[in-house]
């Protein structure tokens, strides 16, 4: 009769004091990452170079916005001193009209007097001053021109083309810009039609 093993023991080919053997397959487990390689000398020093552009860009960028600040702000303040140098000089031109017409009366009826004289210097003196600031009459001799004149009269003449005859109040730039223009007579072709003759500013 046959026997089988043993009551309490386990089946042939096991230990019970030896734990079981477990098999991983480490294809299926998920692999690590490999470690990031180290940058070499030539790729850090490419890094650095481009840094450093970026900031030099940076810093062209930078100063070329304050020099156009820089540029619109002394614009701005030259407009507004001329603005107030303008402002001022056409106040002034009436006074100088007036102070034209004293000295030519003045001059008139006591031409060797103190008092034409004082006038003279006075006239002069306003005359300089407003001169360094820019200030100078419109010429008054030659062709007509509608920027710096403005007709009050036209008469034929024997003249090829539209010519500035008598200046009745006299005209002012500032700084080049005509200001004021001045009120001339103007001679014109005798054969200019009438719609030809040089007409008023504004009209």
């Amino acid at each position: 009769m046959t026997q089988g093993p043993p009551r309490g023991r386990p089946p042939t080919g096991e230990d019970p004091e030896r734990p079981p053997i477990r098999v991983r397959d480490k294809r299926l487990e998920p692999r690590d990452e490999a470690p990031a390689a180290e940058p070499t000398h030539n790729e850090g020093l490419a890094e650095a170079q481009g840094l450093a552009d970026d900031r030099l860009d940076q810093l062209k960028r930078l100063k070329a916005d304050f020099e156009n600040y820089r540029k619109r702000v002394i614009r701005e303040q030259t407009e507004l001193v001329d603005r107030a140098s303008l402002r001022i000089v056409e106040r002034l031109l009436p006074i100088i009209d007036d102070l034209d017409r004293a000295l030519r009366a003045a001059r008139e009826h006591e031409p060797g007097d103190a008092i034409v004289r004082g006038l003279e210097l006075v006239h002069q003196h306003l005359h300089d001053v407003l001169m360094d600031e820019g200030l100078e009459r419109v010429e008054t001799q030659g062709p007509f021109d509608p920027q710096e004149h403005e007709a009050v009269s036209s008469v034929a003449g024997d003249v090829r083309e539209p010519t500035v005859l008598e200046i009745v109040r006299p005209g002012y730039k500032l700084k080049g810009k005509t200001i004021r223009p001045a009120l001339v007579h103007v001679s014109v072709p005798d054969d200019a039609e009438p719609e030809d003759a040089p007409e008023r500013n504004g009209e």
